[in-house]
């Protein structure tokens, strides 16, 4: 699916940019249509690409065929204008963590090329331009190859971007992709599922502003499934091992009934059993976890395999594809060969 224009910043935002509609992103399916709202009364409505979305009178979007589109709302005769981004899409994630290095590394060019012939959303978790989520890392590193799929990506940050005071690299390349500039999580639909774009490198604990966000935002679903990705694995046979400040976001995404998380950080693919908070095996409503931290750097070791572990590898760079189903899921690790290392499928809970 190739898309082009650009809906996020690549420069802290001007005084002079179009304000945003809202929702300032919306993916939908083909055939699928969504309401916009405007911060003022609209003078006239526009598509930038109506061969991918169309846009009525009132503001309704009407998706067509796989693309992105800028929708733009002119709110006054002098120009005035309130824009948002629309991806028609499958119902597919793709992506991985740990993402975009400069200089001899190519792993990143290698799998960002994956990207080129899947279409889907792409999600990174975590540690998406190193060493320090510059905006030159960013501009340098990881707009040149991941860079290109911008418009159909939602982001989460990783401790690497973190090493830039405030991830500002991370909040002001990616703009209104990221959520709220400097809270770094947020909610969307991709079909029939609740999306969850969640930040490791804030307070997970119970009561925290994140937990309590994520539970008041589970308890008003609306959809059969969900999945959530961040940067730190709540468990992993990698380097990093087990992320135990994690265990509150598992366990409100587990009492909601949630059905799959994604993580990083361990440059590895990983994928474990379905499992409770405290890591218990659990096939009736456990979610099941993989980590998948296979986006550009060096792979890391297993030292000690963790219980609940069905499969892993650390031979190959890669990224994991979900295809998302109204009750079921299906998974891939496509590796930068293009082989299928890993696949299976699961139901909703």
């Amino acid at each position: 699916m190739a898309l082009t224009g650009c809906l996020a910043t690549s420069a802290p935002p001007a005084t002079s940019e179009p304000e945003r509609l809202a929702p300032a992103w919306r993916a939908l399916l083909p055939g699928d249509s969504a309401r916009l709202t405007a911060p003022a009364p609209v003078v006239e409505w526009r598509s930038g690409n109506p061969a991918v979305a169309t846009v009525d009178a009132t503001g309704l979007v009407r998706a067509h065929t796989l693309g992105f589109a800028v929708i733009s709302a002119i709110l006054d005769p002098d120009g005035r204008t309130a824009i948002a981004g629309i991806v028609v899409t499958p119902p597919v994630l793709i992506g991985a963590g740990d993402i975009a290095v400069c200089g001899s590394n190519q792993n990143d060019d290698a799998t960002a090329r994956l990207l080129d012939s899947i279409p889907g959303i792409v999600f990174t978790a975590g540690d998406n331009a190193y060493q320090d989520g510059s905006f030159e890392d960013f501009s340098l590193c990881y707009d040149p190859t991941w860079g290109r799929h911008k418009n159909r990506t939602r982001p989460s940050p990783g401790n690497h971007d973190y090493h830039t005071l405030g991830a500002t690299g991370y909040f002001n390349y990616f703009g209104v992709l990221a959520g709220d500039s400097g809270v770094g999580y947020y909610r969307y639909q991709l079909g029939s599922w609740s999306v969850f774009s969640l930040n490791s490198n804030i307070s997970m604990a119970a009561g925290s502003p994140q937990e309590q966000w994520l539970r008041d935002q589970l308890s008003v679903l609306r959809t059969p499934c969900s999945v959530a990705y961040w940067h730190h694995p709540r468990f992993s046979s990698g380097e990093h091992g087990n992320t135990v400040a994690a265990q509150p976001l598992w366990q409100a995404l587990y009492d909601a009934g949630a059905d799959v998380i994604i993580a990083g950080h361990d440059h590895t693919y990983e994928r474990f059993a379905p499992q409770s908070p405290t890591g218990a095996l659990d096939s009736a409503t456990g979610i099941r976890q993989f980590v998948a931290g296979t986006g550009g750097p060096a792979l890391y070791a297993f030292p000690t395999p963790a219980p609940n572990s069905e499969f892993r590898q650390n031979t190959t760079h890669g990224v994991l594809k979900l295809t998302l189903h109204a009750t079921s899921y299906d998974w891939e690790f496509i590796a930068t060969d293009a082989a299928v290392m890993d696949s299976g499928s699961g139901a909703c809970h």
